[in-house]
C-alpha cells in the first residue's frame, strides 16, 4: 500500500519531493482537488491539517499557492509553539458549555504600557463558516498585544457542520458579552472592543458591528446576559455583507447553491429563505448608531466578490456611519502584509487609544 505522507508542511519537504520526483508545486496542484488554487483543510492529507493555522498566513481558511511556498522557504528556526512577550490563557469558555468550539484565548501582555485598563483587539477567523479554528488568531494580534496597548482575543464558534445560522453570531456575541463580564480581572477595558475578522470571519465581525440593538439575534448564552454586545470597531478583511447578491458578480463558485458555504450557513438554498438570509447579511442592519468600520479587499477576489464591501461601505457612509475602504489593485483573498501593518494600525490606535487622524479610501498595490 502507497504510503501518502505529509510533506507540505514539514521541514523534511525538500527532501522527500526530491526523492519522490514531485515538486513541492506538483504536490499543491494534487491536493487542490476543485481546482480553485486554493488548499482547505479537507483538501489535505490528514497529518497536515495539524499544521495548517501555521501555513496560512493570511489567516482566510485557505492557503495558496504562494503561502504554501514561502513556508517551505522559511528559516528553520522561524516558527515557535508559543510567541514571545505575551501570555496566552487558551480554551477559556464563554457560553457555559465544554464545546471546543465556544471557547476563546486571550493573548496577554507580558509588559502593560500605562496602570490603565487594555482595550481589546478581537480576532474572528474565516474558513466558509465550515473551516478554521480560533488558533489563528494568535498570531494575527499578537504584534499589536506585544506594544503593551491593547489584550488580544482569538474567537472560536460553531461551524455549519454542527449548527446552522443564528448559532454563529449568538457564539460571537456570547464571547464579546465574556469579556465585558470579566474585565475587571483581566484588567480590560469593556468599553473599547474592537473586533477583526477575515472572509467569514470578516462577515461576522460586520455583524457584530451592525446588530448592536438587534435582539433576536443576541442569542441566550453564557453568564454575562446583562452585558452588551456592542463593539467599538471593526476591521473587515473581504467579508461577504449582501449574501443574496453575490452571484450577482463573478466568482469561482456558485453562491446561490444548495451546498454552497452561505447555503450551508443558513440551512438551505439562499434564494428559497430569503428572509432569513437577509437577516444574515450585514447589508440589511445599517444604521447610524453602528461601529466604524475599515474594510479590506482586492478587486479580483474569486471567492467573494469586490462589489460586497463596496456596497457595504457605501450603505454604512450614507447613514453617517465612519467607513474606510481600502482597495487593493488586482488583490484576490488576501490582504497585503503592509495594509496590516500601517491601515489597520492606525485605525485601532484612532478608535481604541484615541490616536490618529481618520483614514481616507485608498487603493494599494496587491504586491504591497
Amino acid at each position: 500500500m502507497k504510503k501518502v505522507i505529509c510533506g507540505i508542511f514539514l521541514v523534511m519537504l525538500g527532501p522527500w519531493a526530491s526523492a519522490q520526483k514531485a515538486s513541492p508545486e506538483a504536490l499543491f496542484k494534487q491536493w487542490d482537488r476543485n481546482k480553485d488554487g486554493k488548499l482547505m483543510p479537507a483538501e489535505l492529507p490528514q497529518n497536515a491539517r495539524r499544521n495548517f493555522a501555521r501555513v496560512d498566513a493570511s489567516k482566510d481558511g485557505t492557503i495558496s499557492m504562494e503561502e504554501h511556498l514561502r513556508f517551505l522557504k522559511r528559516p528553520r528556526n522561524a516558527d515557535s509553539s508559543q510567541p514571545r512577550d505575551v501570555k496566552v490563557l487558551r480554551d477559556i469558555p464563554y457560553a457555559g458549555t465544554e464545546n471546543p468550539r465556544q471557547m476563546l484565548d486571550l493573548i496577554l501582555p507580558v509588559k502593560r504600557e500605562g496602570k490603565e485598563l487594555l482595550p481589546v483587539i478581537a480576532f474572528i477567523h474565516g474558513g466558509g463558516w465550515r473551516n478554521g479554528n480560533k488558533n489563528s488568531g494568535i498570531n494575527r494580534v499578537t504584534g499589536l498585544v506585544k506594544t503593551g496597548q491593547f489584550v488580544g482575543v482569538s474567537i472560536g464558534y460553531r461551524l455549519t457542520g454542527e449548527a446552522v445560522w443564528p448559532s454563529q453570531i449568538h457564539d460571537c456575541k456570547a464571547a464579546i458579552r465574556w469579556l465585558r463580564g470579566n474585565a475587571k480581572e483581566h484588567r480590560i477595558n469593556p468599553d473599547k472592543i474592537a473586533v477583526w475578522g477575515s472572509s467569514a470571519g470578516g462577515h461576522l465581525v460586520s455583524m457584530l458591528g451592525s446588530t448592536g440593538g438587534v435582539k433576536e439575534l443576541e442569542g441566550k448564552l453564557g453568564k454575562h446576559l446583562g452585558q452588551s454586545s456592542r463593539v467599538t470597531a471593526v476591521v473587515n478583511y473581504y467579508g461577504p455583507s449582501a449574501l443574496l447578491q453575490m452571484d450577482d458578480h463573478p466568482s469561482r463558485m456558485k453562491h446561490n447553491a444548495p451546498d454552497s458555504p452561505e447555503s450551508l450557513l443558513i440551512g438551505a438554498p439562499i434564494q428559497e429563505v430569503k428572509e432569513k438570509t437577509r437577516q444574515a447579511s450585514p447589508l440589511t442592519h445599517v444604521t447610524k448608531d453602528d461601529a466604524p468600520h475599515l474594510h479590506v479587499h482586492g478587486t479580483k477576489d474569486p471567492l467573494v466578490p469586490f462589489h460586497q464591501s463596496q456596497i457595504y461601505h457605501a450603505a454604512l457612509k450614507k447613514v453617517g456611519v465612519e467607513s474606510t475602504l481600502i482597495t487593493v489593485k488586482d488583490g484576490g483573498h488576501n490582504a497585503p502584509r503592509a495594509v496590516g501593518e500601517n491601515q489597520v494600525r492606525s485605525f485601532l490606535s484612532r478608535h481604541l487609544l484615541g490616536k490618529g487622524e481618520k483614514l481616507a479610501d485608498e487603493t494599494v498595490p496587491s504586491s504591497r
